[in-house]
């Protein structure tokens, strides 16, 4: 059924943009998925930097009401919701120290339990306007867009 998804040239760029929103995958794995599927390093890269950004806004925005309503409608999400909380409260002595580079490091180290959602849900729970927050998450997804690439294409030489 979705077999043009990663059949044809487009498809295939549709394919690793929307594994880039997701939280999971983000742009570090949907780098490495671009180059198993033969798409070249840099446009597909560029495609993962503007896919993982799409969520950025509306998780800035409107996570804290979500969370919200998911306590109230499902109240047994709570601990998973609070999860996640703490995982961007972790990251407090970081931003309370640095300020917006914190949050930069943040999104630009590509490790698990970092990128463009954490630093989401970071801006948002502690009140970092999407107008500060925005480009600086941009510019570290970029910068992890460069780790990313250099090391999938490194290992994509190798082979």
């Amino acid at each position: 059924m979705f077999d043009w998804l990663t059949e044809t040239l487009a498809g295939k760029y549709i394919f690793v943009f929307f594994a880039s929103m997701i939280p999971v995958t983000e742009l570090r794995g949907a780098i490495p998925i671009a180059a198993g599927l033969g798409l070249p390093l840099i446009p597909s890269a560029i495609t993962c930097v503007l896919g993982n950004m799409v969520p950025v806004p509306f998780i800035i925005l409107f996570v804290r009401r979500i969370f919200a309503w998911l306590r109230r409608v499902f109240p047994k999400v709570d601990g998973v919701l609070s999860r996640l909380e703490g995982k961007a409260y972790k990251q407090k002595a970081l931003i309370d120290k640095y300020k917006l580079l914190g949050l930069y490091v943040l999104v630009a180290i590509p490790l698990p339990g970092t990128g463009a959602w954490t630093g989401s849900m970071v801006a948002a729970l502690f009140d970092i306007s999407l107008k500060r927050a925005f480009p600086v998450i941009f510019a570290g997804v970029a910068t992890a867009g460069v780790i990313v690439g250099a090391l999938t294409g490194g290992v994509v030489a190798l082979l």
